[in-house]
């Protein structure tokens, strides 16, 4: 059983950037791909970017391409969400995730096998 907790998150205004992370523990952080989904409220969970296990391929949703970075330290077990220029639609709850798969195809939320307890950004305008 792997658990996943995100910190970082806050309150900030339009054009600011801020760093999510997500420690992972209780598996082996190299069998997953990791990634990152965003909720709003009355939205659908939204997939925001992922990472390869040992490479640093990475995709994104394309509402967040060129604004935002994913990274991962292998050695730390640890996933990370650079955002930059923020907007006020990037206001959510965030979700670190992993999955078994490949990194690909995380941008179904049925398909992640974990899932962290979610951290929230909200950008004023």
């Amino acid at each position: 059983q792997v658990q996943l907790v995100e910190s970082g998150g806050g309150l900030v205004q339009a054009g600011d950037s801020l760093r999510l992370s997500c420690a992972a523990s209780g598996g082996t952080f190299v069998n997953y791909a990791m990634g990152w989904f965003r909720q709003a409220p009355g939205k659908e969970r939204e997939f925001v970017a992922s990472i390869k296990r040992f490479s640093s391929t990475t995709y994104y949703g394309d509402s967040v391409k060129g604004r935002f970075t994913i990274s991962r330290d292998n050695a730390k077990n640890t996933v990370y969400l650079q955002m930059a220029s923020l907007k006020p639609e990037d206001t959510a709850i965030y979700y670190c995730a992993a999955y078994s798969g490949f990194a690909q195809d995380m941008g179904v939320p049925n398909r992640i096998n974990y899932w962290g307890q979610g951290t929230q950004v909200t950008v004023s305008s």
